[in-house]
């Protein structure tokens, strides 16, 4: 048994993000006797056990899983690893050099917790425009001064998939879950879908079994974002996206939804909106297109 299972899902990368990613890997305090690597090929169009090396990494390994979708993914490395606490890696994610040791710290000291992530901070490859700064968040970044952990099902102490660390059984109960669970109701991106919830959902095991869920400041990792995550079109379809996959994450919990708006509603919101930045209308707008999806997927399956 190894202390930490480092699982990294990743299709088709940025060559020079990827590199970046394995270099912050290479760089931990934390012994390679304590940990093992997975790079979890899925489903590239060249396979990268052709192009990449771990073998620096004395438990390291590439797996290449057939199956497209970042839920796959995520499963192959759950089945796969050996670890106590398991901890999934972005492609594009730079871990601070002592977060491995962090996270095994935290699982110590934190009993209770089944799961638990960090800061989650941007490295921009150009400066966002003002006008994006309202959104960011969809990007997935994470900042903030004070721990944080819960025994709720709640979005502010559940740690999202960037440097998500969970205890091994918790992982293997979401596995079984899902097992039961129609592939047409996974969550998160498969190809050029941007659909997301499956790392809360995987967060929420915990507190499905009874353990906490919580963010800590000692771990961080940078985010790296590429020009085009910050353009009004990208943003707009990842919008839409998250806003979709939330109401489909809440159903398959049996969480509260949101509820369509009246027209008067929507109609007093259209008019508030004049006096936005025409990007943030498109934004909000896109959001509602997201929910509008959502509900008519569902009123197509009642009928």
């Amino acid at each position: 048994m190894f202390k930490v299972s480092v699982i990294i899902c990743s299709h088709n990368p940025r060559k020079d993000y990827l590199l970046k990613t394995l270099t912050a890997l290479r760089r931990q305090t934390a012994s390679k006797k304590t940990w093992e690597l997975f790079l979890i090929d899925n489903a590239s169009d060249e396979a990268l056990a052709k192009k990449w090396d771990v073998s620096w990494h004395p438990n390291g390994r590439i797996i290449r899983e057939k199956k497209l979708g970042l839920t796959y993914a995520r499963l192959r490395g759950i089945r796969e690893a050996r670890g106590a606490i398991l901890i999934f890696v972005d492609d594009d994610n730079l871990l601070d050099k002592k977060y491995l040791k962090e996270a095994l710290k935290i699982s110590k000291s934190h009993g209770n917790l089944g799961a638990w992530g960090g800061l989650i901070l941007p490295k921009f490859e150009n400066p966002p425009p003002t006008w994006a700064k309202p959104f960011l968040s969809l990007l997935g970044l994470r900042n903030f001064k004070k721990d944080k952990w819960s025994t709720l099902y709640n979005y502010e102490t559940a740690p999202i998939g960037a440097g998500l660390c969970i205890r091994k059984h918790i992982a293997e109960k979401y596995l079984k879950k899902l097992k039961k669970r129609d592939p047409k109701d996974n969550l998160d991106r498969s190809g050029s879908s941007l659909n997301s919830f499956g790392d809360y959902d995987l967060s929420f095991t915990a507190c499905d079994l009874g353990y906490g869920i919580g963010q800590f400041t000692k771990l961080k990792l940078k985010h790296l974002i590429p020009k085009n995550r910050i353009e009004l079109e990208y943003l707009c379809k990842l919008q839409e996206a998250v806003s979709y996959s939330e109401q489909k994450f809440l159903k398959l919990r049996g969480l509260k939804l949101a509820r369509p708006k009246s027209f008067f509603r929507n109609l007093y919101e259209s008019v508030k909106r004049l006096r936005n930045h025409k990007n943030h209308r498109l934004l909000l707008q896109a959001k509602e297109k997201g929910l509008k999806k959502f509900f008519r997927e569902e009123q197509y399956l009642k009928q």
